[in-house]
């Protein structure tokens, strides 16, 4: 089952590297990790993704609460949550192609953000199903290349995930 884990932690050298550790030294796949400080330049927030089952998940979660510089980790899994992805795509538009790929941008609410003679570079942000399902409507022979971000997430409601 994919988990969302999301924790606070200290914003300091080395700080993701134990924590990226922990998952390597279990032989447990990180399928993206994104990281930025908060609105306290002290703490960062730092979200990732991984399948495992809840026990797997739950015996990482608390390996990641042992480690001195993690603040607080949360499964966003356990509660309602957002999640965005942002996926910048470079796509070749020679001609016959310009009409079809615009269309398609405006169908998942997309934006093209450069443009040259021959390609396309679209902005586009939403769950990582909608992104998956943008690349699989295009012709494959059109994508050049293709940069995402990493799931961000957060708690719906009032209550914020804080130390």
């Amino acid at each position: 089952m994919r988990h969302i884990i999301s924790l606070l932690m200290d914003n300091e050298a080395g700080a993701l590297s134990r924590v990226a550790g922990l998952f390597s030294a279990r032989a447990f796949n990180i399928e993206s990790l994104t990281v930025a400080p908060t609105e306290d330049p002290d703490v960062s927030r730092m979200t990732v993704v991984t399948n495992g089952s809840d026990a797997i998940v739950e015996q990482i979660m608390k390996q990641l609460n042992k480690l001195i510089d993690v603040i607080k980790v949360v499964d966003l899994n356990d509660t309602r949550h957002i999640e965005r992805e942002l996926m910048l795509i470079k796509v070749s538009t020679k001609k016959a192609a310009r009409d079809e790929v615009r269309c398609l941008v405006d169908i998942f609410r997309g934006r093209i953000i450069d443009v040259t003679e021959n390609t396309y570079t679209v902005e586009m942000t939403g769950t990582c199903d909608k992104l998956d399902a943008f690349i699989e409507a295009l012709d494959h022979d059109l994508i050049l290349e293709v940069v995402r971000s990493g799931v961000s997430g957060i708690s719906r409601g009032d209550k914020p995930i804080q130390s």
